[in-house]
């Protein structure tokens, strides 16, 4: 089978975003499948081309996978408007190679919600009746609604396009629970949903003894809780911060934060830090998961932060929490739902509240001053190889895009 497959985040290993595309692709093509990558330049990939760009495309093998990248000039730091622009012009374009590329099946993932258009053109413009196949990572429009977005043309948009997403599919997936009741209310049948949560990389990251890598601002001795990902607004950061300052405040000593990445809230982070002199937050510049996974062993603990948005609460698979787990680090939750309850029923981590700087300083204090934090950190090891191995997550995908391959052809 040949799987046009389109995520305009994109990324190989040795980029510093999530590569959950890139090792579902590998898997398709382990089981014999031909997978065609559409994707965009991104301040945070790397999609593994280097050759120049002819009339704003191009295409190479990488690592088996047919990557055809669109020339674009997106990063997290973009405002509101300048990211809409650049979600617009890789749709254009992917209709454009849609219209053009020999494929069997078209699998499209969000974000964002317009990587659905080339699915949506050819099911109900062109009239193809070549299956489609919609994954959604994110709660679009009730994030960006309930991130603060007021204009009602674009929430209207939004909601018209994922409507039009749905109907044009002919097999649905989700990462979190949220997403399969976000299908739901569009009128998909739940048991016709794939849940293929993000996975763990257990080959990549494992719990390791080793602290002797150095990062700078940490010293032997300290307690340094991880927070590797974007710097967005919705990943509520300062609560950190306000976390870093309560304990400063204390009086309470070897207790570190490391906040590894970029995004549009980063400045303001470094900005607030330095205004209020802490020196037990520490900053760097995003990393390749391979030199992550080198990395994170220094970390004691996880952060797993997010601002205090509802629909997050299921709605979302974040990718820092599996490698949290896969490493063997204990993990400090601060939002409700479904990763919190994993945290409190396999007794992996701790909780704190969200947007309440105390709070957070209470469970960080707590972590650091666990005897128990290894123990902590195995039983997380365990649930990622009992229930998120990413092997066998891709095996499930690859069963239920073959699956839908055979219904379409039988309706035929």
């Amino acid at each position: 089978m040949k799987i046009f497959y389109v995520h305009q985040f994109f990324t190989t290993p040795q980029g510093a975003t999530g590569t959950r595309s890139y090792e579902l692709a590998r898997a398709l093509i382990g089981r014999g499948h031909e997978v065609t990558m559409l994707c965009g330049s991104h301040q945070a990939g790397a999609t593994g081309l280097d050759s120049p760009f002819s009339q704003g495309i191009r295409r190479g093998r990488v690592d088996g996978i047919d990557v055809v990248e669109v020339e674009m000039s997106y990063s997290n730091a973009m405002g509101v408007a300048a990211r809409a622009m650049e979600f617009i012009r890789f749709a254009r374009r992917s209709l454009d190679v849609a219209q053009s590329e020999p494929y069997d099946l078209l699998f499209a993932t969000s974000a964002p919600l317009t990587a659905a258009i080339p699915g949506i053109w050819m099911r109900k413009v062109k009239r193809d009746r070549r299956p489609f196949v919609f994954e959604i990572r994110d709660p679009w429009p009730e994030g960006p609604r309930a991130m603060g977005m007021k204009n009602p043309i674009a929430l209207q948009g939004m909601e018209i396009l994922e409507s039009l997403a749905y109907r044009a599919a002919c097999g649905w997936v989700a990462l979190s629970p949220g997403m399969i009741e976000s299908f739901a209310r569009k009128g998909v049948p739940k048991e016709k949903v794939a849940m293929v949560p993000n996975g763990a990389d257990l080959d990549v990251f494992s719990p390791s003894g080793d602290k002797g890598l150095a990062i700078d601002g940490i010293e032997a001795g300290d307690v340094v809780f991880a927070f590797p990902g974007a710097h967005g607004i919705a990943n509520g950061l300062m609560q950190v911060v306000d976390a870093c300052a309560e304990l400063e405040n204390r009086g309470v000593k070897g207790i570190k934060a490391w906040l590894v990445g970029d995004g549009k809230v980063k400045p303001a982070l470094v900005a607030r830090a330095g205004e209020l002199g802490l020196k037990n937050i520490v900053f760097s510049d995003p990393m390749p998961k391979s030199q992550l996974a080198r990395m994170l062993p220094r970390a004691d603990a996880g952060l797993m932060i997010l601002d205090d948005i509802p629909v997050f609460r299921y709605g979302s698979s974040p990718n820092k929490f599996f490698d949290f787990i896969s490493a063997g680090l204990p993990v400090v939750v601060n939002h409700p739902g479904w990763v919190a309850d994993m945290v409190r029923e396999n007794d992996c981590g701790l909780e704190a509240s969200p947007r309440d700087g105390a709070s957070l300083a209470d469970a960080m204090q707590a972590m650091a001053a666990r005897s128990d934090r290894q123990e902590m950190g195995q039983r997380g090891r365990a649930l990622a190889e009992r229930d998120f191995d990413r092997a066998r997550l891709a095996a499930r995908l690859t069963d239920y895009l073959e699956q839908i391959q055979r219904e379409q052809v039988v309706s035929k």
